[in-house]
């Protein structure tokens, strides 16, 4: 059944009909206006160009819709899916260049009523190798989470990324060499919260790849996070669907953690590409260390989760890497499938296709607190037919150890879920 998490809808609709020339047509470039503008509309959606001062203006989104199923292993629990279709995300993107030094980046996603403010920033790249960025952006941290949703995997990310750190408004710097990147930044709360209300983090990321050609790229990183919080700030936590946004609630839960003062978070990274082969691997520890006042002692919580994950792109190129970004944190990561001009459906092609597997875990029980372990296998098929459609099919298997949060709903006992989950994306 489509329930009320379909409303935005009606708004989504409407962003399909912008699809751009991905779809299938050539791209077209209107004939210049009375003060040089040229109007382009491609693959990259609409793009408007002055030049001069050199400026250009850029209005990209996406829009993803996802379908499925899901049941449990044990009976008497509650229904898995409220909806089986609904609106994943429904962005609008516009983009404003300034000459070769100015990036003002804009995300709205008007299928997320809680934060429906992703990147919107401020970039400068004045200095050479160098992106000072201000505004709300994703924190230096985890190689899946700064890979774009439209590129990753998977319908979702792993269970891991639980323990990642939504966007939130800060400053970053970033920097690069040839094979080398280091971002740091300071950081409030989302711009959706009033950017305030969540204590101030110090992030901090580093890659080097060691092997970096067109055809072969070996990822190495390292990052951190120390988030400090006063007692005023809103309470804390950790929690993690199992792979499906369409799940009523998270599978594991720590529940409100009010009395977390310091909240850090380490993620060591790797991953290796030879031709149309990915394979990459993370883990993530986090602690919270309590408010401790004259005299007082007492111990923290620590979590940790991981996965490891391939895909093969079975007739196709393999996907690249991308060193730097044009704004904001997204450093060292690598991009989506490429599909050939004569693999196109719209060509008479098949498109392209990619296999992958992933196996994650997220374990968020500690010292006497149990907020549930969660460990998932994903098998996954992407379908390319065009540059800007997608069709992705995960079939997941997951064990879930509910935790004391989730004990009146889901009980105590461990049980499995079971998944098939579809994802229409269309993105421009």
């Amino acid at each position: 059944m489509i329930g009320t998490r379909t409303a935005p809808a009606i708004l989504a609709a409407s962003l399909a009909l912008a699809v751009p020339a991905g779809a299938g047509e050539d791209a077209f470039e209107g004939m210049a206006g009375p003060y040089g503008e040229r109007l382009r509309y491609d693959a990259k959606g609409l793009t408007l160009t002055f030049p001069e001062p050199d400026v250009g203006l850029q209005i990209g989104g996406r829009l993803h819709i996802d379908g499925g199923t899901a049941g449990f292993s044990r009976p008497n629990l509650p229904e898995a899916f409220p909806d089986n279709v609904a609106v994943r995300r429904a962005w609008i993107e516009p983009t404003l260049t300034i000459g070769r030094d100015w990036v003002i980046a804009f995300q709205y996603d008007f299928a997320d009523p809680m934060l429906p403010i992703n990147d919107a920033l401020v970039a400068w790249k004045g200095l050479p190798d160098t992106i000072l960025t201000l505004g709300n952006m994703k924190e230096p941290f985890s190689l899946e989470w700064l890979q774009s949703n439209n590129d990753t995997l998977f319908v979702e990310r792993s269970v891991a990324n639980a323990l990642v750190p939504e966007r939130r408004f800060g400053l970053a710097a970033g920097h690069h060499g040839q094979a080398w990147t280091a971002v740091a930044g300071v950081f409030g709360n989302a711009a959706s919260n009033g950017i305030a209300g969540d204590g101030v983090a110090v992030a901090a990321r580093a890659t080097v790849a060691p092997i970096m050609t067109a055809d072969e790229t070996l990822h190495l990183g390292l990052a951190g996070i120390v988030r400090s919080r006063s007692r005023s700030d809103g309470a804390f936590s950790f929690s993690s669907p199992a792979g499906a946004f369409l799940f009523t609630r998270p599978l594991v839960d720590t529940g409100d953690l009010p009395d977390a003062a310091t909240v850090s978070r380490l993620g060591a990274e790797l991953a290796y590409r030879r031709g149309p082969l990915l394979v990459q691997a993370e883990y993530i520890r986090a602690a919270l260390q309590p408010f401790r006042g004259p005299g007082q002692s007492g111990s923290g919580l620590d979590f940790q989760g991981g996965y490891i994950e391939a895909a093969l792109v079975l007739n196709g190129e393999g996907r690249g890497y991308a060193l730097t970004p044009q704004s904001g944190t997204t450093y060292a990561t690598f991009r989506g499938v490429t599909v050939p001009e004569a693999q196109r459906v719209s060509r008479g092609g098949i498109g392209v296709f990619e296999l992958a597997a992933r196996y994650s875990a997220v374990d968020l029980n500690a010292r006497g607190f149990r907020g549930g372990r969660e460990r998932d296998v994903t098998l996954g098929l992407s379908w390319y037919p065009e540059p800007n459609l997608r069709l992705i099919g995960n079939v997941i298997h997951g064990r879930v150890q509910p935790g004391e949060a989730q004990s009146e709903t889901l009980g105590t006992a461990p049980f499995s879920v079971d998944t098939v989950i579809a994802r229409l994306q269309i993105y421009w």
